[in-house]
């Protein structure tokens, strides 16, 4: 017990209860974790010298011993619960589509071996050991999933959860180097229209459906799961893309000219569902944003080791073999790309479109069995 003076009151603050375990040595038993001074229930005559001199110290200073001792002891949440109360505390401040996935990240990549850990006690190799899996497969994903690990870890720590922030370098000492370049797995162009084929003729589940509707329309898998029927003009041909479903936070917003493939998939899909303006095109359980692994799921049944992203490569090298007549710029701006050019950006905005929905025409065409020679 540590009887001390506060403001000239006496106040008694219960320090916890002799340690009488002992080792073949005589000396009190560590602990099987490192607990900090101020947790511990159980303490050695020295620990408690230790404890007291802290709350002394803290009375000293105005602060009330026994808030201070009981600080200390607040439950600490899970992994889980961290990251749950993380993100409600700091997801205003995010740009939405991040806020979005930066829970459902967590639940695909970190959850499985994080999520019932206490906060308080993960170490830069359970955090290795989350990453393990993805960290050359999915390189991207593994970084953010990494970075936003931090987050969950950092935020605990503001909390008093957790002793320290979150490991630093150590984490990635016992990981493999990562690919350079970051380049997508892509399926060579000359693949694709039997792929398209087999995809097509499977039953029709939101994952198949979007990958076909990616394949048609060369978009990034997040543009097409972020994809809302209110941003569909099916009589105009066009998919008008705000500037929150765009990669990069000053990036434009941006019309995809629909090819009659992907025209006919949209209506076939909408037909089925009689959906609301603002509900999303592809959906997975519980009309819910489809996992960013859907899409690669589908590959992986067909056991082929290419990436959903990498399509954009295999109509970008097939607009630059079989459609000569299209220049560049105009095959980078169907993919959303910027155009550095200042005069080509404002022929671009004159005549681009037309050009795109050409371009576009010929890879639906392409894609679906009807070669563009």
């Amino acid at each position: 017990m540590l009887r001390v003076q506060v403001e000239g009151v006496r106040r008694d603050v219960g320090l916890g209860t002799a340690d009488t375990s002992t080792r073949p040595n005589g000396k009190a038993e560590e602990p099987p974790i490192s607990i900090p001074i101020l947790q511990r229930k159980v303490l050695t005559l020295s620990e408690a010298r230790e404890k007291a001199g802290i709350l002394r110290r803290a009375a000293k200073a105005g602060l009330d011993p026994l808030a201070e001792r009981d600080r200390e002891r607040r439950a600490v949440p899970t992994f889980r619960k961290a990251a749950q109360a993380a993100h409600e505390a700091l997801k205003d401040g995010w740009a939405e589509k991040g806020a979005k996935t930066f829970i459902s990240s967590l639940e695909n990549h970190a959850f499985g071996s994080l999520g019932d850990k206490r906060v308080d006690g993960i170490t830069a190799g359970d955090i290795t050991e989350a990453l393990a899996k993805i960290w050359t497969a999915k390189p991207d994903m593994a970084r953010k999933v990494r970075q936003r690990i931090g987050t969950v870890l950092n935020f605990a720590h503001s909390k008093g959860w957790r002793a320290t922030e979150a490991p630093g370098r150590s984490v990635t000492v016992g990981l493999p180097r990562q690919p350079k370049g970051g380049n997508y797995e892509a399926m060579p162009y000359a693949d694709v229209p039997a792929f398209v084929a087999k995809i097509a003729a499977e039953f029709p589940t939101s994952g198949r459906q979007a990958l076909l509707f990616l394949i048609y329309t060369a978009a990034r898998p997040g543009e097409v799961r972020g994809a809302r029927w209110s941003q569909i003009d099916l009589d105009g041909g066009d998919w008008n893309r705000p500037a929150a479903l765009m990669k990069g936070a000053d990036a434009p917003p941006h019309t995809v000219t629909l090819s009659n493939a992907a025209i006919e998939l949209l209506r076939r899909w909408k037909g089925e569902r009689q959906p609301e303006p603002d509900d999303l095109i592809f959906t997975g359980q519980r009309r819910s944003m489809l996992s960013d692994m859907t899409m690669n799921k589908v590959l992986r049944t067909a056991k082929l080791p290419y990436d959903a992203h990498g399509f954009r490569s295999s109509f970008r090298d097939w607009a630059a073999e079989k459609m000569p007549e299209i220049p560049d710029p105009v095959a980078e701006a169907a993919l959303a790309h910027i155009v550095p050019d200042k005069v080509v950006r404002a022929y671009k905005r004159t005549n681009f479109i037309e050009m795109r929905r050409k371009l576009l025409d010929a890879w639906g065409s392409y894609v679906c069995g009807g070669r563009h020679d």
